[in-house]
């Protein structure tokens, strides 16, 4: 409980302070990924929604996460989150799968009907333009797939969640509900 506490304060402190999350320059609606089915997948499409970005894998002993992923998007869509899957193969080359061919995995093993861009880089040099904005303004940076950032409603970084945390992990939950709150 009292961990629990601590995490709310400290987001509430990187999303209150001048200091913390709200570096000048772009938001995350800024930014555009490659769909998995050639479209691009523009963040502004869903400006004013918070979004939960998770970089992902097919073939990783966190992949069953998918499913707890999609009942996130299932539990909060209609308030207004969207769940993001970024596949990526920067870590164990555990994503060899593109386009398509990962959108149908994700639906046919683990029922995922969030949105899902193609495979991406996420760290180092060849990272994502959206990945290197977290990095700049999170303490944590992706290290292994299925890392989440949280993004509010205006754009900013409100949280980073290690591969560790479960998609029900109540931490998670709680800055979910956080998010989803501002500017009701």
């Amino acid at each position: 409980m009292r961990y629990t506490f601590a995490l709310i304060i400290m987001a509430l402190f990187l999303v209150l302070s001048p200091g913390g999350t709200r570096a000048s320059g772009p938001s995350a609606y800024s930014f555009t990924f490659d769909g998995f089915d050639g479209e691009p997948l523009q963040l502004s499409e869903f400006k004013g929604r918070p979004l939960l970005i998770v970089n992902t894998a097919t073939e990783c002993g966190f992949t069953p996460q998918l499913t707890g992923l999609e009942a996130l998007w299932q539990r909060y869509k209609d308030r207004g989150l969207v769940v993001i899957g970024v596949p990526s193969n920067d870590f164990g080359g555990q994503e060899p799968r593109q386009g398509e061919e990962i959108e149908h995995f994700c639906r046919m093993n683990y029922g995922v009907t969030f949105r899902l861009a193609d495979r991406t880089s996420v760290k180092g040099k060849a990272a994502h333009a959206f990945y290197k904005w977290a990095k700049e303004r999170a303490s944590a940076v992706p290290t292994w797939n299925f890392h989440k950032y949280l993004i509010g409603r205006d754009g900013n970084l409100a949280a980073s969640f290690a591969t560790s945390v479960d998609p029900d992990s109540p931490d998670l939950r709680t800055a979910i509900d956080a998010a989803l709150k501002s500017a009701e």
